[in-house]
Parts: structure tokens; C-alpha cells; sequence
């Protein structure tokens, strides 16, 4: 159950791209970003598509790096600051702390659905057999037809790789989780399980942070929803 603690912090976080092949012309996306998640708690990223939502989770991820301010995780005791973390430092919180579920599915030739959600399981069980099961319990409750499951997802569907996608993003328990539109291209029944997936994460404590376009999904399982369109910039920057 949550005991309520902050597991992620933004504190005046700023976001611009340069673009090279423009002269070095610069594109303010966010800034003085400022938001907390804490255990047990599903907070929701809103606002039109380009306000800079999945920009948010991928400076928490790590994938993106900070124009300004600090990101903050929470793994085990200590705060770590992902805006100047080591690359090494931020794998080990992939690892260890922060899921994430994108709106695309990046695979390896030729390995195999059920491989690769294993894989992912393996991270937080003791031995692979547990791995596998667990990787069968979550195909089988996304609704992946069992025989897809020794097929490398490449070739799949855009709804079955999303439903890899999240199987991966739910294999491990991680006390944060980053989902980015992960109910996009599921029907109704699909996006049932993906609620009760959430739902079982709050349960355990997993600080949810989220982008769901679907007004259903997002009214079964924000606590709170956050305009990130309050983040925009406010005087546009210059070359």
C-alpha cells in the first residue's frame, strides 16, 4: 500500500531544442516546470498534442536532458537527480526504479514476443522461470493470440506491439512509472486491462506519471490532471 511519499519532483525544469539545420534557430518547449507524483497517486499530463507532455517524461527517463532546473527520482532513501546524472547512473535507474511505456516498440531482430516481455520480467524475479510466467500471465490478459508469442513483434500490428509495449512497461514492479498514451490503437477491451494494470500499480505504491488521450481512461485512473499548457513559454527565444 502507498505511505504517501514523493517519488518524483520537478522544480523549475526549462526544455529547448536547438535546430542545426536551421541555422541554429532555438525551440523553447517548456519551462519553470513544476509538479510532484507521489506513491500510490496516477498523475495526468494534459493539453493538446506539442505543449511538451512526452518532452516531460523523457527528461524524467532520461532520454532528453534539462535546459535548466532539477529532475528528481526517488530510488530507495536518496533523491537522484536525473538532469545530472551519469549515463550510467540513469540506467541503473531503468533498471531498478522508473518504467516507461512509449507509444513505440523498439525491439530486436528476430527475438520474440514472449522473449522479449521475459526479458523484462527478469529484471525483478529470481529466476526465469518466474520471468517466463509472468511474461504469459501479462500476453495472456492483453489478449496476445498465443500463437504470436514465439514471433518477433516486428511484423505485428500497431495495437499487438503496443500491447508488447505495455506487457514490458508492466513486467517489472517499478516504484515509477512513465506511460506515454499507452492506450492508443486498443480497442475498449484492451484499454479495460490497462486500467486494471494501473490500478493494481497505485495499489502496490508505483508513482504514476501519464498522457492519455482517451477521456475514459483518463477519468477511471487520474487522481489528479496537471495543464501542461501552463508551461509554455512565454517569450519565444531567438537564434
Amino acid at each position: 500500500m502507498s505511505d504517501n511519499r514523493e517519488l518524483i519532483r520537478l522544480d523549475n525544469v526549462a526544455k529547448t531544442f536547438t535546430m542545426h539545420l536551421r541555422g541554429g534557430a532555438r525551440l523553447p518547449v517548456v519551462e519553470n516546470v513544476k509538479l510532484d507524483v507521489r506513491s500510490g497517486e496516477c498523475v495526468v499530463l494534459g493539453g493538446p498534442s506539442g505543449v511538451g507532455k512526452s518532452s516531460i517524461l523523457k527528461m524524467i527517463y532520461g532520454n532528453y536532458r534539462t535546459g535548466q532546473g532539477r529532475v528528481l527520482v526517488r530510488s530507495e532513501a536518496a533523491w537522484v537527480n536525473v538532469a545530472e546524472a551519469s549515463p550510467r547512473r540513469v540506467l541503473e535507474l531503468r533498471a531498478t526504479t522508473i518504467g516507461y511505456v512509449s507509444q513505440f516498440l523498439r525491439t530486436i531482430p528476430r527475438i520474440s514476443a514472449l522473449e522479449i516481455v521475459t526479458t523484462a520480467a527478469h529484471l525483478e524475479t529470481t529466476t526465469r522461470e518466474d520471468a517466463e510466467r509472468r511474461a504469459r500471465v501479462l500476453l495472456e490478459k492483453l489478449n496476445v493470440p498465443e500463437r504470436l508469442w514465439g514471433l518477433a513483434p516486428a511484423t505485428f500490428s500497431r495495437g499487438e506491439q503496443q500491447r508488447i509495449n505495455i506487457a514490458c512497461g508492466f513486467a517489472a514492479d517499478r516504484p515509477i512509472m512513465l506511460l506515454d498514451e499507452p492506450t492508443a490503437s486498443l480497442d475498449g477491451a484492451n484499454r479495460s486491462v490497462v486500467i486494471e494494470l494501473i490500478e493494481q500499480c497505485k495499489q502496490r505504491g508505483a508513482a504514476i506519471l501519464g498522457i492519455f488521450h482517451d477521456d475514459d481512461v483518463r477519468e477511471r485512473v487520474a487522481d489528479r490532471v496537471i495543464d501542461v499548457a501552463g508551461f509554455q513559454p512565454k517569450v519565444p527565444a531567438h537564434a
